[in-house]
């Protein structure tokens, strides 16, 4: 019987505190140590201090199994991780001559003489195991102390996924039995958190107890994460497919994807089943739209392109916007909207046109029409459907929720 095996996660460096640089490692980390059934229970960064490194790693022994350090092992003087190490093991720095051939290797290979700064990568606690570092200086340490592994690993990206991909992972998963983790995803757009959950209640109520449910928010949607624990993989895959199965009917209104799909990509895909082209006006945008159809590989198969009319002589001169519309209704408006999407439709040739306008902010908005006033209209063959979004204060939110909302105007349009 497997047991639960949690895990804590050090980042040492004073650029990560100071905001220099980011700590993608953690993520990419937890993320991984997931996929083996293991917990992150908290990640912590610290200062390039003595004292800072063996609080927290005192801190992280009395509630983890697993502790994984990253940064540090540079050959200067500011990297102090090994002597840190030494001072919690009650150990000293060692030579390895494992670590040492490999860093004679390594120089010779790029021509370069191996000095003595760098020759003290090869001191290492006397009491850890080597975890070679195929593509750097710094090598991996595992320590394997009172019942808890701590792996300290040096803090560049692929460097440190370099180790652990070779080597680390397949030993953390030899020393810990872990339950198996299966999580699933059902991504929603146009249906607001709360609302979502109140649909939904009876059924999160009667999940069964290994089996849990989180909400995910985030601009424009909610991802639902279904996460089931348990001994059987194929077992909890399949009770997980069946409880996605049970809530589908009551939202599959709002529904546009799971897992890695994108909302580009699921709008592409329907675009291409049905064998519609689109193009793209877009004015407040600012070719925010064209840029998250077009990320989608292949979408040259039904994206033509745009016309970027963020000034309204623009509007008039390539989307033939009458200058008496504008003077009346304002470029921000229903009729101007949907003017842009026909004629884009119709200029460059497509099956649908879809078009946006507003006012982005921070500034340009009046008591009428504040900042956050966005149109969106989609036109195809048959109709022109328009929609009047009011949304924040913050440009690019607002750039990024009108994109958003557009693509589901036209999943919306595609699956009626």
């Amino acid at each position: 019987m497997s047991t639960q095996i949690y895990a804590d996660i050090i980042t040492i460096g004073d650029e990560i505190l100071y905001g220099q640089i980011t700590d993608t490692n953690s993520q990419w980390i937890s993320a991984e140590l997931d996929k083996l059934g293991i917990k992150t229970r908290q990640k912590s960064s610290v200062s390039d201090k003595a004292d800072e490194i063996l609080r927290i790693l005192d801190e992280s022994s009395k509630r983890a199994s697993l502790v994984i350090i990253t940064g540090g092992l540079g050959p200067t003087n500011d990297d102090i991780t090994k002597k840190t190490l030494c001072t919690f093991f009650n150990t000293e720095l060692v030579w390895n001559d494992e670590v040492l051939k490999h860093l004679q290797n390594l120089f010779f290979v790029r021509g370069r003489e191996l000095s003595e700064l760098n020759k003290q990568q090869a001191l290492v606690p006397a009491n850890c195991e080597i975890l070679t570092n195929s593509n750097g200086t710094a090598p991996g340490m595992w320590m394997d102390v009172n019942n808890v592994v701590y792996i300290s690993l040096p803090g560049v990206p692929y460097e440190m996924k370099g180790i652990l991909s070779e080597f680390g992972f397949t030993k953390i998963k030899n020393r810990f039995q872990t339950p198996v983790i299966v999580h699933r995803m059902i991504k929603t757009i146009g249906i607001g958190e709360s609302t979502l959950s109140e649909i939904i209640k009876e059924w999160e109520n009667a999940l069964p107890k290994h089996i849990g449910l989180a909400y995910l928010p985030s601009a424009g949607e909610v991802k639902l994460r279904l996460t089931g624990v348990g001994e059987n993989e194929a077992q909890i895959k399949t009770e997980i497919q069946q409880q996605i199965n049970d809530v589908l009917p009551l939202i599959h209104t709002h529904v546009y994807g799971y897992d890695e799909d994108t909302l580009q990509k699921s709008v592409g895909d329907l675009l291409k089943s049905k064998n519609k082209t689109i193009a793209t006006a877009e004015s407040c945008t600012g070719g925010y739209l064209a840029h998250l159809l077009t990320s989608v590989p292949g979408a040259s198969a039904y994206y033509y392109g745009s016309i970027i009319a963020y000034q309204n002589i623009i509007k008039t001169q390539l989307l033939d916007v009458p200058s008496g519309i504008l003077q009346q209704h304002g470029a921000v408006s229903e009729k101007t909207v949907e003017i842009m999407a026909k004629e884009v439709r119709l200029k460059l040739g497509t099956s649908i046109g879809v078009a946006a306008s507003g006012i982005a902010g921070p500034d340009g908005g009046t008591a009428e029409k504040p900042v956050g006033t966005i149109w969106i209209a989609y036109a195809d063959e048959d109709k022109v459907v328009t929609k009047k979004l009011q949304l924040s204060a913050l440009r690019e939110n607002n750039i990024r929720m009108t994109a958003l909302a557009i693509l589901n105007l036209i999943r919306q349009q595609l699956t009626t």
